[in-house]
């Protein structure tokens, strides 16, 4: 779908919360050193405690606005001292301002606040380079890596490869490497493996897991056209920029590695924008969650008496970029209905990729009052807490349902899945073709604002307090 911005406090919200927690103690610190003792601290603190809140708002207000965090894994100690003292003076400054504009400068001693300015300096710069240690040995460790397909010749992939292997801050995992000018499908370049030749490539990003796609500005001229068709699954592409290419709407220059790239996706959104859609999940799925406890309370003992068997009924759906996941919904249909579904394809009522039956008889009828009204989708608020899934996005196809789909099918995969969607709001039981379901997800991927997702929910609860749409 989209590609966030990178260069925003959001990113880097470790680092956020560190130097708030710095300047805070830096300041508590210098109080204690000028008035001798915490004690007396509180003896002043409506004015020192509110100045402390300030300072947590400024800090806030001045990462938000300057971007203070862009690049900061790549800074060396010096370039890193340097971004501190600006920081660190930037707050001084601030609060000096707002210490003579409220006219309390008599109030705040000025030893405080200036111990308190070079405290912070010191203290938040090596609390910096120590969290970056941090994040590099966990990078080395950790496996969470976006998942990177490298498309070049032959005579630039060892360079290429090395560059982003070699990279200090990780930010990616070479996931395999396409070698557009020679087969060398099965052998390794630095490691990494080759996936596919060009004749292959593009099967083999339908049935792999890939998060983005680097290529190699030097590779072809018909880059532009590769690009097109990797946008159409939903991937996001980066060139390594040689020269100003008249490339697709919705493109940025960003860093990838060591190379400048032109990167271009279906959706680009901002940090800020990505930051209130997870919010909005979290927020959104904790009230979720409750309702959910309290329909687990009302159906459970229903669906166990109308069909002996689990209350939840869990399957492995296919989530971003073909990422597989548990996906969560109260049981609706008797034991062992998966193992029943062939025997009813032939009933049918959807055109393509999906399967839907308005009397399906592996229902119990408890279900379908819950299936009516959404009921059995609630415990999918538990994906939407973990990050597997959001509120509003396209609905995670079944694996076999993934199997069988074509490349432009791999575009609704673009985000996360969604507990609703354009779909459901859409009146879902009267649309019968998958490619209409393919039109309004694409549609949804292309035009996203949050915004569009507020509406979509509010359309979503009168959906479910009517039943309309659904069967």
């Amino acid at each position: 779908m989209y590609k966030k911005q990178k260069k925003s406090w959001v990113k880097h919200l470790d680092f956020l919360i560190a130097d708030v927690f710095c300047l805070e103690i830096t300041f508590y610190l210098s109080c204690l050193i000028r008035l001798g003792s915490f004690y007396d601290v509180s003896g002043i603190s409506e004015y020192y405690n509110r100045l402390a809140i300030v300072l947590f708002l400024t800090d806030i207000c001045i990462v938000f606005l300057s971007e203070a965090y862009t690049g900061i894994l790549r800074r060396n100690r010096l370039q890193e001292l340097k971004a501190v003292i600006i920081h660190c003076s930037t707050v001084f400054a601030t609060i000096t301002v707002y210490v003579w504009a409220t006219k309390q400068a008599e109030i705040y001693s000025r030893q405080v606040i200036l111990v308190f300015w070079g405290a912070s300096i010191v203290v938040e710069y090596f609390t910096r380079c120590l969290w970056k240690i941090y994040i590099r040995q966990r990078m080395i460790r950790g496996k969470r890596f976006t998942k990177l397909l490298i498309v070049t010749e032959d005579r630039y992939a060892r360079e290429c490869v090395s560059d982003f292997l070699n990279n200090r801050y990780k930010e990616f995992e070479v996931s395999g490497v396409v070698i557009v000018d020679k087969d060398r499908t099965g052998e390794e370049i630095c490691g990494a493996p080759v996936v596919a030749s060009a004749d292959g490539f593009l099967e083999y990003v339908r049935c792999s897991v890939v998060d983005e796609v680097f290529i190699n500005g030097n590779t072809r001229e018909s880059s532009e056209a590769l690009a097109n068709e990797l946008l159409e699954l939903g991937l996001t592409v980066h060139f390594n920029l040689v020269r100003e290419s008249r490339l697709m709407p919705n493109k940025l220059i960003e860093q990838c590695g060591k190379y400048l790239v032109l990167t271009t996706s279906m959706k680009i959104a901002t940090n800020r924008q990505i930051f209130f859609k997870r919010s909005m999940d979290i927020l959104g799925s904790l009230l979720g969650l409750l309702l959910t406890g309290i329909a687990w309370l009302v159906f459970a003992p229903l669906i166990k008496r109308q069909s002996p068997g689990p209350v939840f009924y869990s399957q492995t759906r296919i989530g971003k970029n073909g990422r597989r996941f548990k996906f969560y919904k109260f049981r609706t249909m008797i034991v062992g209905a998966d193992n029943m579904k062939k025997e009813l394809m032939e009933q049918n009522e959807m055109e393509g990729l999906m399967f839907k039956m308005e009397e399906d008889p592996r229902i119990f009828p408890v279900g379908k009052f819950m299936r009516k009204y959404s009921i059995d989708e609630l415990p999918q608020f538990w994906n939407v807490l973990k990050g597997d899934m959001s509120l509003v996005g396209t609905r995670p196809p079944t694996e076999d349902e993934f199997e069988q789909y074509e490349l432009h099918h791999k575009a609704r995969l673009g985000i996360r899945p969604g507990l609703t969607g354009m779909w459901q709001v859409s009146g879902r039981s009267d649309i019968k073709n998958f490619e209409e379901i393919v039109a309004l997800d694409t549609q949804y991927i292309s035009n996203w604002s949050l915004s569009m997702d507020i509406r979509i929910l509010l359309r979503t609860v009168g959906v479910v307090l009517t039943g309309k749409g659904s069967s």
